[in-house]
């Protein structure tokens, strides 16, 4: 099924909201790079033809829309967190701080926000609908996370080391990359808080030890 407007209609049938901007992320499982938050507001004007969850999509059909989109919505924001603050703050704050970030640099503030997933890490003073699956029931989300995803690509793609395979994996754990990493230990773009040090021993002495009551760490995904 295709995303529709229903929520923010929903949303937008209170007298207090006039305004609904919807977002996604794109980055949370990675190993490599930062976390990046895309906020989008729409007029409830028809789509660019084809939106949808942007996992459902192919990286062609992506870039296309997301040069659609760009016309389309009425204001874009994004927010990265850095590999350095997702170490430092765990991932759950880094993902506070980026949300923040693309919320507060759209060009009109929203009275809400439609959230993808089942977690508020957004907090106040943002009033969150959070939506499971946000990305494949709700317009604004389902562009949040089109534009999200070619924009980190698109970065990831500009880091080189192309022996770790980052245009292709966008930091990922793929076969090629774990498989330098194991070889080659971190490069500068890594996340040294992530647990798949622990299954390198070669290289899990530049294991980041953060303070435990600063946010969620990262089971192992290695192997």
């Amino acid at each position: 099924m295709a995303p529709t407007y229903d929520i923010e209609r929903l949303l937008l049938a209170q007298p207090s909201t006039r305004v609904v901007a919807g977002i996604d992320e794109v980055g949370r499982g990675a190993w490599a790079g930062p976390a990046t938050v895309c906020a989008v507001v729409c007029d409830l004007s028809e789509p660019p033809a084809g939106l949808t969850d942007s996992k459902q999509l192919s990286p062609a059909k992506r870039t296309s829309l997301a040069a659609e989109l760009a016309g389309w919505a009425t204001g874009i924001g994004y927010g990265e967190a850095t590999h350095t603050e997702i170490d430092d703050l765990g991932m759950t704050q880094a993902l506070r701080r980026a949300a923040r970030r693309a919320l507060e640099s759209l060009p009109v503030r929203p009275d809400a926000v439609i959230l993808d997933g089942k977690h508020d890490y957004i907090g106040a003073p943002w009033p969150v609908r959070l939506e499971i699956k946000g990305d494949a029931a709700s317009i604004s989300v389902a562009a949040a996370s089109v534009l999200a995803k070619v924009r980190r690509d698109a970065y990831m793609a500009t880091l080189g080391h192309e022996e770790y395979g980052f245009a292709d994996n966008a930091g990922y754990p793929s076969p090629a990359h774990q498989e330098e990493l194991a070889r080659s230990g971190p490069t500068p773009h890594h996340r040294l808080s992530w647990s798949y040090l622990d299954d390198l021993p070669s290289w899990r002495h530049l294991k980041h030890h953060r303070n435990p009551l600063a946010g969620e760490g990262q089971a192992s995904l290695f192997g």
